[in-house]
């Protein structure tokens, strides 16, 4: 039995427990992680456990034979079990404790448990600090979730768009009031020219538009300006009111000395002061936006400066800290990153542009007939890729008219035209006695063997001069809009009896051939969907439109006429390919 445990207790016909009962309660009173201790009649201690032995400072059995109270003054009389109390240690010094009692089983004597109220108190406050570092993970887990989502959201504006100056509108809204009351974005433009392509303040009523929608002076390699030592290459610049000493860009004045015989008199005049326009543009336009601090954070990927952004805050809003800087700056080189993409995209799209205007070719002089053709490229850049038209005259004197789309928006796209439109310019005149259908079935067999593109529509229509003035077409369609044909009265009809699936599905596939008469004074149009088709508009309703336009408006020379289709009929957002051709009125 440990030393200090209670014998153990008796049966109720006199005998012992088993020794396995024994044990077990000598360990219970040993390992109990609470003071344990029981006097006995007299108050004396009879048995001390391990536990209240240490906490009140006593060697091992000391306790033993002691007058409970006179040593422990536990203060039975004043404290009922269940309460506070106070116990003496070893050392006099007092321990408030949480304690209660019972009889002591078998004899005369009481068992008092007690627990030290001040270890309790160390477990109640390390619980408190657990579950207060508990919300504080848990508020910056928000917190960073939030700035990652937003971070996100800023990033998806740049990117969700190829057109800068639409991303950067996005992003101005999206950095006011999140962080800044005021943000301004200006892009280098060329020959130390800045252009103010965006901005937004948290109060724009109160902001004259006039002062912010001018665009910035030039600035040169000497200005001083803060947004110029951006704009070349320097870092982030803080700066804080009054602007206009850091931001006037004023030379320092440079003292004449005067000469060394002569008498006092008055100081030389100081050289004359430079001012720098930037530097007070930049003036005017904090002062405007209420500012009391401003940030103009470079927009630079790598070694391309692109522009800057400005962020301002009011004399109301907390001022720029260390992590509002690095924010703003992660900000800037995602935004910079935008601008390179966009940048990159727009190039390309422009070479695309440039290799589709050079294959638009020149329409060849046919004699009594007329001929016109307009091509107008997307607004957007995303869009600029693989229409064409093309007029050449066959070695049998007909006339053959194509109209034609590849399949995708991009440098590629441009490219598969290329060699699409060249392949069926070699098919039409190496075999010209054949019939448009023919022809389109040799360019799918040509198309699918080579891989000249994924897929493309084709119209190919052919013009023979009849004797009686009138012009024999025979054309075939792949997958293409059908062409029109408007009347010398303005009636009109579309021509889509020889319609056969687009190139690139089924080479093998026969393709129809349909021939009819075009009477004197009579047009015809050829198109891309462009012309018809839209985000806004399905294919019928366009259909529509262009019949009734086109009746509207036939008496309008032919160039005139295919120029104001597309003004008034086109979908900016996609390219257009338009190409007619007139057969001259009878007489």
């Amino acid at each position: 039995m440990a030393e200090g445990a209670p014998a153990p207790t008796g049966t109720t016909d006199g005998t012992t427990n088993g020794t396995a009962n024994g044990e077990l309660l000598s360990a219970l009173f040993a390992h109990a992680t609470a003071g344990m201790y029981a006097v006995d009649a007299a108050d004396r201690v009879i048995a001390c456990n391990p536990w209240a032995e240490r906490i009140l400072g006593h060697r091992p059995g000391g306790l033993i034979g002691l007058d409970a109270e006179r040593v422990l003054h536990p203060s039975h009389d004043d404290a009922k079990p269940g309460e506070r109390a106070v116990l003496l240690r070893a050392d006099g010094t007092p321990l408030p404790v949480w304690w209660t009692s019972a009889p002591l089983p078998g004899q005369q004597g009481t068992v008092v448990i007690f627990h030290d109220t001040g270890a309790e108190g160390e477990r109640n406050e390390r619980r408190s600090d657990r579950y207060a570092h508990s919300e504080i993970a848990r508020e910056q887990a928000e917190f960073d979730l939030a700035e990652a989502t937003w971070l996100s959201e800023l990033t998806l504006a740049m990117v969700s768009t190829l057109e800068a100056e639409e991303g950067l509108a996005r992003l101005a809204r999206l950095l006011v009031p999140r962080l800044a009351d005021g943000a301004v974005i200006d892009l280098i433009a060329d020959h130390g020219r800045v252009r103010r392509t965006a901005w937004t303040h948290r109060e724009p009523d109160q902001v004259p538009a006039e002062v912010l929608e001018a665009d910035p002076p030039l600035f040169g390699d000497a200005s001083t300006a803060p947004l110029a030592k951006v704009l070349r290459g320097g870092p982030t610049q803080q700066l804080n009111a009054p602007f206009r000493a850091a931001l006037n860009g004023t030379a320092p004045s440079v003292p004449v000395p005067a000469p060394a015989a002569a008498a006092p008199a008055e100081a030389a005049p100081a050289a004359p002061v430079r001012t720098d326009a930037l530097g007070r543009a930049t003036t005017a336009m904090l002062a405007d936006l209420g500012a009391s601090e401003a940030l103009i954070v470079p927009l630079r990927l790598r070694d391309s400066t692109f522009g800057a952004l400005t962020l301002t805050r009011s004399a109301t809003t907390p001022p720029f800290d260390d992590a509002d800087r690095v924010l703003a700056e992660e900000v800037a080189r995602r935004t910079a990153l935008g601008l390179e993409n966009a940048r990159l995209h727009a190039q390309q799209a422009d070479i695309a542009a440039t290799l589709q205007r050079a294959l638009l070719t020149d329409l060849p002089h046919v004699e009594t007939l007329e001929l016109a053709a307009h091509y107008q490229p997307a607004e957007h850049t995303a869009e600029v890729g693989g229409d064409w038209y093309d007029a050449f005259l066959l070695p049998d004197g007909d006339l053959a008219l194509v109209v034609g789309d590849v399949t995708g928006h991009d440098i590629q796209a441009a490219a598969r035209m290329s060699e699409l439109r060249n392949m069926l310019r070699a098919l039409a005149v190496d075999r010209p006695e054949e019939d448009p259908g023919s022809i389109l079935q040799r360019l799918d067999r040509a198309q699918a063997h080579l891989r000249l593109a994924d897929a493309a529509t084709v119209v190919l229509a052919r013009l023979r001069a009849g004797k009686d003035g009138a012009w024999r077409l025979s054309w075939s369609t792949a997958g293409h809009p059908p062409p029109l044909v408007v009347a010398a009265d303005g009636t009109t009809r579309y021509l889509d009896e020889a319609h056969a699936m687009l190139i690139g599905l089924l080479p093998a596939t026969s393709r129809p051939t349909v021939t009819t008469e075009l009477p004197p004074g009579s047009t015809l149009l050829l198109y891309t969907d462009g012309l018809i088709e839209s985000r806004t508009q399905d294919i019928d309703s366009g259909l529509r439109r262009l019949r009734g336009h086109a009746a509207a408006h036939h008496t309008q020379p032919l160039d005139r006429l295919c120029i104001d289709l597309v003004r008034h009929l086109g979908d900016t957002r996609d390219d257009i390919t338009l190409i007619g051709a007139r057969i001259p009125p009878r007489g």
